[in-house]
């Protein structure tokens, strides 16, 4: 009896030892050093912080305010939800997504293609001056503060104005960065910015402005992988209202945001 209970005493704790073990530090970090320089980078172009003028454009969210469409956290989340997924921001994913594929294989004639069709898509003259005016300033600023070898030959072969999803994912697409990633980044910073308009025109708290962001979580992933395996054929939206609204702040009396 006493040799048996030895052997279990011996056998057991071994066990227990080798279980609370921590794992190693190259498991526990998961990332190699150029994905942390990726990450880094997203996360600054793609910040409220980053200096393309966001702050200054509502996409129509400040006429459908007026209008009454939104009014509370739930309206405004179903009608974020339309425009994503529906409207301009599936559009804007695609042609992301095509132009950092057409960057990455050094298809001047496909990016040049794309960086038209792109331009010609946006339906109002506000919208235009929102995604140009955004594209412009998101490409000089990351070409100033990160260059890198191809860039310039990229943004050259758009031959014209490159529109912020455009911009986005050539200047992704020229640092080797991975496009899913990319795109949710995008898809994250068009959410927080239009939240952020509606916040302050509602207005709603904090608390509120976060739990539609919450909310869209689902809208953003589904729509990120709708986009990704789209074709330019795929392009089109349904959110009507929201493309009249824009074309509508054009004319509102009283204005906070340029669009």
């Amino acid at each position: 009896m006493t040799s048996t209970a030895i052997t279990t005493i011996t056998t057991v704790i071994p066990m227990l030892m080798t279980i609370n073990e921590p794992p190693p530090a190259d498991d526990r970090d998961g990332m190699t050093e150029a994905e942390a320089a990726a990450l880094y980078r997203l996360m600054t172009w793609l910040s409220p912080a980053f200096p393309v003028g966001a702050f200054s454009y509502s996409s129509g969210i400040e006429w459908a305010v007026e209008a009454g469409d939104i009014t509370d956290a739930a309206s405004l989340r179903g009608w974020l939800a339309s425009m994503l997924a529906d409207g301009s921001g599936f559009c804007d994913g695609v042609v992301l997504a095509h132009a950092h594929r057409a960057a990455a294989l050094g298809d001047d004639a496909a990016l040049r293609n794309i960086a038209e069709l792109a331009a010609a898509l946006v339906p109002s003259r506000e919208r235009q001056l929102e995604t140009s005016a955004q594209g412009r300033a998101f490409i000089d600023i990351a070409r100033a503060a990160w260059p890198c070898d191809g860039l310039d030959q990229v943004i050259a072969a758009c031959g014209g104005a490159i529109v912020y999803p455009v911009a986005v994912g050539l200047v992704s697409s020229a640092h080797a960065m991975p496009l899913a990633p990319t795109l949710h980044a995008f898809f994250h910073a068009l959410a927080s910015n239009w939240i952020s308009a509606g916040a302050r025109l509602i207005p709603l708290g904090q608390t509120d402005s976060q739990r539609v962001l919450a909310q869209l979580e689902p809208v953003v992933v589904a729509t990120a992988k709708r986009a990704m395996a789209a074709s330019l054929d795929d392009l089109g939206g349904a959110s009507f209202r929201a493309d009249l609204a824009s074309m509508r702040h054009e004319t509102q009396y009283t204005r906070l945001f340029r669009s």
